[in-house]
């Protein structure tokens, strides 16, 4: 038996038969180092990346001391964003099938805090969520923490570059001196160390490397001046046609200028920064999931706990300030034994960046000349689908099943020309085929949806 079968942890049957049929086969190396640490209830600091399986790591292991008849807060999870803290509570609820009744609750920013206050009277075993609405619940008396066995701070160098630190401090303030701390985060600032000496106990510490196999991820690097930036961009696009793109910007400001050069040169382009309100930023990682538009333009923060299924192509418009935050970027690609393409745009003024990245790689840089990028326009970089937004949402009851059979019932659209439906709170998105968006349209506005009349619009 291998010491990275699940089955070598002390963990309940229930646990190990629900492990097995979520397809769980062995631990990853972050699983495999940490898990045993956990379970022994110790304080731990872990280094690794989104996507090496750190989620069921702290998962399992917060599961484990849970009490499913009391219906207080016995572990808390805080991450930098909504789209991360909704990602990391999907998980926990699949490995809690094992045990009865355990709920688990989201807490963020962006949603009203009325339902909010409803769901934590009726009571929850685990909550998930992000540092300001935590404080706010904490404030107001609607959240007590005084039954915490396990607090975990995912992701916590994001946190701490959000400015996060003194509403982390002032809640951890808030929870009992008896507690396991698990503070997982893909690089190592400063920051994170104060933190640790502050608030963990005696932490063991458990390292991945982060480095990507260079058969899973072709890198290029091309030195440009700074002042050939925005065309870069466009070449670099035209050139290697991805179709989908996540393009990292350091500021607000470049990202907006990326997005209108790129749109000026007819490529469909969306901002991500965290200026966006919750809808917008909704709206913007929907078209971008369901292939609506090919190039999703973001800053480092807000593209943090992305979701991103098959990315093809990670472009740094500038290279990230330190290494480790560069190996983290392009790992968003070439995952789940796919091929990814890693470009990055470098001016004179980065190249000891440049040196950082080759140093902690050991390993020379693969650099490419600029001038041979195609300039052509090629094709232009139109996404393969269009998105409709409906008027209506979760709060109306609204479900896929009514778009999609709206769309295709009586004479409607055939099923493959539909892809993927999001629905939130008030509104819901439909992606179909970019050639029959006007016909899904009329179709939707003419017709009804569960009985009734919506308001359609092409996104």
């Amino acid at each position: 038996m291998t010491q990275t079968a699940f089955n070598t942890l002390p963990l309940s049957a229930a646990m190990l038969a629900n492990l097995e049929s979520l397809g769980y086969a062995s631990m990853t190396p972050i699983q495999a180092q940490s898990l045993p640490v956990i379970l022994k209830g110790k304080d731990l600091i872990a280094q690794a990346k989104t996507g090496s399986g750190k989620t069921a790591a702290f998962g399992i292991g917060l599961l484990n001391p849970i009490n499913p008849r009391f219906f207080g807060c016995q572990a808390l999870v805080m991450c930098p964003t909504r789209e991360l803290a909704d990602q990391v509570a999907k998980e926990i609820r699949r490995l809690a099938r094992a045990e009865d009744n355990i709920k688990v609750l989201t807490l963020c920013g962006g949603v009203p805090f009325g339902p909010q206050i409803g769901s934590l009277e009726h009571g929850a075993h685990i909550i998930v969520g992000t540092p300001g609405r935590i404080q706010q619940h904490l404030s107001k008396g609607t959240l007590k923490l005084d039954g915490l066995n396990t607090l975990v701070l995912d992701e916590a160098d994001r946190m701490l570059d959000m400015g996060f630190y003194d509403s982390i401090a002032d809640i951890i303030g808030q929870t009992p001196k008896r507690r396991q701390t698990l503070l997982f985060s893909a690089t190592y600032p400063e920051g994170i160390q104060q933190l640790a000496s502050t608030f963990l106990r005696d932490p063991a510490t458990v390292k991945v490397e982060a480095l990507h196999d260079d058969t899973q991820i072709e890198q290029i690097f091309y030195e440009i001046a700074p002042n050939q930036r925005l065309d870069a961009v466009v070449r670099v696009l035209n050139h290697f046609q991805p179709v989908s793109c996540v393009a990292f910007c350091f500021t607000k400001q470049q990202v907006q200028d990326v997005v209108d050069h790129l749109g000026a040169k007819g490529i469909s382009a969306v901002a991500l920064h965290g200026d966006l309100e919750q809808r917008d930023r909704d709206q913007v990682l929907t078209l971008f999931a369901n292939r609506s538009t090919s190039v999703l333009v973001a800053t480092d923060v807000a593209a943090r706990g992305l979701d991103i299924d098959a990315l093809d192509m990670v472009l740094n418009v500038e290279l990230a300030r330190d290494a480790e935050n560069h190996i983290h970027r392009i790992g968003r690609t070439g995952r789940a034994g796919e091929k990814g393409l890693a470009v990055s745009l470098v001016s004179p003024a980065e190249s000891h960046r440049a040196r950082a990245i080759e140093e902690l790689q050991d390993g020379a840089l693969n650099w490419q000349q600029y001038d041979e990028l195609s300039s052509k326009g090629g094709a232009k970089l139109l996404a393969p689908m269009t998105t409709l937004c409906i008027a209506s949402g979760r709060k109306d009851k609204l479900r896929p099943g009514d778009i999609l059979g709206a769309l295709t019932g009586e004479a409607g659209l055939p099923g493959k020309q539909v892809g993927k439906i999001a629905i939130f709170d008030f509104q819901a998105y439909v992606a179909v085929e970019r050639d029959v968006a006007k016909q899904a349209l009329e179709r939707l506005n003419k017709g009804k949806i569960k009985g009734k009349s919506l308001r359609v619009r092409i996104v």
